[in-house]
């Protein structure tokens, strides 16, 4: 959480493949992520093998490509009410604790007579303020439940229902695609589009053994041990994420969510007129600050994505991705601040 106190993971990646030019996103007293070239100070850094590649990495493919519905709003507003519920459970009990000590101030025991009325349930008593504070508190988790039953509703509907992509022309230039051609579904209507671009989370190999571990070892901070189940999302993979990156999915060949990139940055939506289907060109300009291309690495993945927003007949909001190629600058890059999101869905207000 507080990047300044953490050291920074250095190494030298051995590739037969032409490295990509050199860049920077961020600070060393913040989040950091840099590629450089190898100097002589270097001589002392753990060597790692890997390949270096312009394609998408399989992975990616089967995560961040096709149809993906976005979770229940319900989901948020569970979120935010988790520490106003806490709180009002703590001063609750609070209360009652601290009665006994301040019962005979005289302009504060008709309050706490009124708070601390109980309520004898067999053989203990009970305050009357817990019954209106303690439902408060778990109304969360309720929420919460009813939002996962209504996104495995969605998700099963998808799966049996299954949505053709739009059919799309574009063009790539620097920073900018430009679509010259666009058809979507029927059934569904097209609200918005951009391009974004992001970096992925390293794989869990290349991070273990940039620290001299193994795997079966005790893990660097902010790593799970290895999870003996099938692959749901990247985070719960790789051991950064722990089952917290998207609210609950489906058993299914794909994850239907769209998990957050942890470092992300976009271009400006772009609204599209209801039931559009267009000849006309649509430009779509890249994030304000120039970032790399692609880059896929198994320590460093730049990766860049179409992301368009549908809502269906049942007004469930939806989004369609598709991973572009993006050519690299024949200069360095340099961007000062790492863009870093949420890894959580709800939150992460991609």
């Amino acid at each position: 959480m507080i990047p300044n106190q953490i050291k920074i993971i250095e190494v030298v990646l051995e590739s037969e493949n032409k490295p990509p030019p050199p860049f920077k996103i961020g600070m060393e007293n913040d989040w950091l992520v840099e590629w450089r070239r190898v100097t002589e100070k270097d001589t002392k850094l753990p060597i790692l093998r890997g390949d270096v590649s312009k394609e998408t990495f399989p992975f990616l493919m089967r995560t961040r490509n096709g149809w993906y519905i976005d979770p229940d709003p319900l989901h948020y507003k569970a979120r935010k009410m988790i520490t106003p519920a806490v709180i009002l459970i703590i001063s609750t009990l609070l209360i009652r604790f601290i009665t006994p000590a301040i019962d005979r101030i005289r302009f504060i025991a008709p309050i706490l007579d009124m708070l601390n009325y109980s309520i004898k349930i067999g053989q203990l008593d009970y305050p009357v303020f817990l019954f209106f504070a303690f439902p408060i508190f778990i109304s969360p988790m309720f929420f919460r439940m009813t939002a996962n039953m209504k996104d495995i509703k969605r998700q099963n509907i998808l799966i049996k229902n299954p949505i053709n992509p739009p059919e799309i022309s574009i063009q790539k230039e620097d920073n900018k695609v430009i679509i010259s051609k666009l058809k979507t579904p029927k059934e569904l209507q097209m609200k918005r589009t951009r391009i974004q671009v992001g970096i992925a989370v390293p794989e869990r190999r290349m991070i273990l053994e940039s620290q001299g571990k193994k795997e079966g070892e005790q893990t660097i901070p902010g790593m799970s041990t290895a999870l003996p189940g099938r692959r749901i999302t990247t985070g719960e993979e790789l051991g950064t994420g722990v089952g917290e990156s998207t609210p609950m999915t489906v058993a299914h060949r794909r994850v239907m969510m769209l998990e957050p990139m942890r470092v992300l940055d976009a271009g400006e939506w772009v609204n599209i007129e209801e039931g559009k289907n267009t000849e006309n060109e649509i430009v779509l300009n890249g994030p304000e600050k120039l970032w790399p291309g692609s880059i896929y690495s198994g320590l460093i993945a730049v990766h860049w994505e179409l992301i368009m927003e549908f809502v269906n007949n049942e007004g469930t909001k939806m989004k369609w991705v598709r991973p572009l190629i993006m050519e690299n600058y024949h200069h360095r890059i340099e961007i000062e601040k790492l863009p870093v999101k949420s890894g959580r869905l709800e939150l992460s207000d991609y």
